[in-house]
């Protein structure tokens, strides 16, 4: 369905879904050792992954995967920082995933991980987030090759051993 404004351009509403933008549904993240949102349509091209208030029982860093099929866990290129108190920097870099700063089992976060297909299965990301109980930002870039047409992104950690202890995780996508 298109609709005509002005006489020059046209919005495109794709199966009822205004602008192209699914919301998925709110996990609470309190308990489990991962997060998983599945069943993505093979025509997405952005995800945003939103998390609010969340924790982990450890002080492992966490990391975002995507997946075709199954979870990938190799061949990713990552770097994640972490700025304290406008001072402290310290850099990660990963290859099982995107990786963010963890610097403390009582660390509670908010923010966003922007994931944008290039082309050809080829995905990169952003992400900014930061702790809500301290003065500490998070950013990370990452890249990865999909075998094939991606349908689900996992949140973890590294070793995938602490698990989740507060907040929430939702997903947007869109075409």
């Amino acid at each position: 369905m298109s609709t005509v404004i002005d006489g020059s351009a046209s919005v495109t509403i794709n199966s009822g879904v205004i602008l192209g933008i699914t919301s998925g549904t709110a996990v609470p993240s309190t308990s489990g050792t991962s997060i998983d949102f599945t069943s993505i349509p093979s025509w997405v091209k952005r995800i945003t992954v939103m998390f609010n208030g969340v924790s982990t029982s450890g002080t492992s860093n966490w990391l975002l995967q995507l997946g075709s099929g199954s979870v990938t866990t190799t061949g990713y290129l990552s770097v994640s920082a972490r700025l304290t108190n406008a001072v402290a920097v310290a850099t990660t870099s990963y290859t099982t995933g995107l990786g963010i700063f963890n610097d403390s089992a009582a660390a509670v976060v908010g923010g966003i991980c922007t994931f944008t297909l290039l082309g050809s299965n080829a995905w990169t990301a952003t992400a900014v987030l930061s702790r809500t109980d301290s003065v500490s930002i998070y950013t990370s870039g990452m890249t990865i090759a999909l075998g094939g047409t991606l349908d689900r992104v996992r949140i973890t950690t590294v070793g995938g051993t602490d698990t989740f202890d507060a907040g929430s995780i939702n997903i947007l996508y869109e075409g």
